[in-house]
């Protein structure tokens, strides 16, 4: 109960600094996310090249090349790409082309005209989530003030709402 609360104030103080600092927001996760991504990456080529040296695995080439590849996009995170607009547009893109594909296959299958229409609103809903993804990835400062009301949604909903 008390840990709740405790997190709720926590909650509700990132989404105060998420909203008021929307630009240094952005950057903090990305620095986060890259500095997380670069330890991993040395972890994995370390690993790989210790399995290689110990023991002739087929496993520890690919493991050193993906451990090549995380650093790399550690670096990218923590200097170049934005990662909180680029990860949420991602996953724009990604649920968009999944929801017209499921449209196009509802509205070929034509099974009932519920099914008609409900793939019609899967299929305008993959459209408009791929248009969400633009606009994540255009202006990522609403994505940082977004995040910050959630947060502090979910920090009242903890404070009060779990008594």
């Amino acid at each position: 109960m008390e840990s709740n609360k405790g997190m709720g104030l926590l909650s509700i103080i990132l989404g105060l600094i998420f909203i008021i600092f929307p630009m240094f927001s952005e950057s903090l996760v990305s620095i986060i996310i890259g500095m997380s991504l670069l330890f991993f990456g040395i972890s994995a080529a370390y690993t790989g090249l210790d399995m290689k040296k110990y023991a002739d695995s087929m496993y520890a080439v690919p493991l050193i090349v993906i451990g090549i590849i995380v650093i790399i996009l550690g670096f990218l995170f923590i200097f170049y790409i934005d990662a909180l607009s680029f990860l949420v547009a991602i996953q724009f893109y990604l649920i968009g082309f999944i929801l017209i594909i499921f449209g196009i296959i509802g509205l070929l299958s034509r099974i009932n005209a519920f099914y008609l229409f409900t793939s019609i609103l899967i299929f305008v809903m993959g459209i408009i989530s791929i248009a969400l993804g633009a606009f994540a990835w255009a202006q990522p400062m609403y994505i940082a003030i977004i995040i910050g009301l959630i947060l502090i949604i979910e920090g009242v909903a903890l404070l009060f709402l779990d008594q």
